[in-house]
């Protein structure tokens, strides 16, 4: 059976923070080359209605936050998140999805959302440099860790901006597989993986 991977996306979501993760998974399933595709990846919004992105990219969500399949791995993508903030059903489900899922993630300031949500309070996570400030002082229940492309906690997991949300992604990968289809992963993407160390 295949691990079910739900991107949500939304108005003035960062593109590679969600298309990032969506080449990792559906490449580590091509790769892997089973008989059943390792991971189903799809997309999910508050509704079905056509999304733009960051820089103007228009797409429609395959699924909503009311009729999606079983989510194993939530990824929560980052961009301009205010009005996401703000909506009380997107941030509940997320609180509810992570009583499911074996791993709810975020990309950078995705990172928001899951604090918004509650399920970061006591916890270590990251974002992308320009707003830790911001983090911290919106959250101070969480502890915000710099210079490192994600923080595990183990059922919640938070990159840093942008790019680094491949790199966490490929980490994933090898959570949910193993370190050998993380690498030929990487591979297949002609990506240099970097690996969780202090970048500063």
């Amino acid at each position: 059976m295949s691990i079910q991977v739900g991107i949500y996306i939304f108005d003035n979501v960062e593109v590679l923070d969600f298309a990032g993760p969506y080449e990792v998974f559906t490449c580590a399933s091509r790769v892997h080359r089973g008989e059943i595709p390792l991971f189903n990846v799809f997309t999910v919004g508050e509704t079905r209605e056509t999304i733009r992105a960051r820089a103007g990219l228009q797409l429609s969500p395959e699924a909503t936050i009311d009729n999606h399949p079983p989510i194993d791995c939530l990824i929560i993508p980052g961009g301009i998140v205010d009005a996401q903030l703000a909506k009380s059903g997107v941030i509940e489900w997320i609180y509810q999805q992570s009583l499911k899922t074996v791993i709810t993630a975020s990309v950078c300031t995705g990172s928001f959302l899951l604090a918004k949500s509650g399920i970061l309070s006591a916890k270590s996570a990251t974002t992308h440099w320009e707003d830790i400030a911001d983090f911290r002082r919106m959250f101070p229940q969480v502890l915000v860790k710099e210079g490192l492309r994600w923080v595990d906690e183990g059922a919640i997991v938070s990159s840093a901006g942008i790019s680094a949300g491949i790199d966490m992604s490929l980490h994933l990968v090898e959570r949910l597989s193993d370190r050998a289809l993380a690498e030929l992963t990487a591979k297949q993407l002609e990506f240099d993986w970097t690996e969780n160390k202090p970048t500063i």
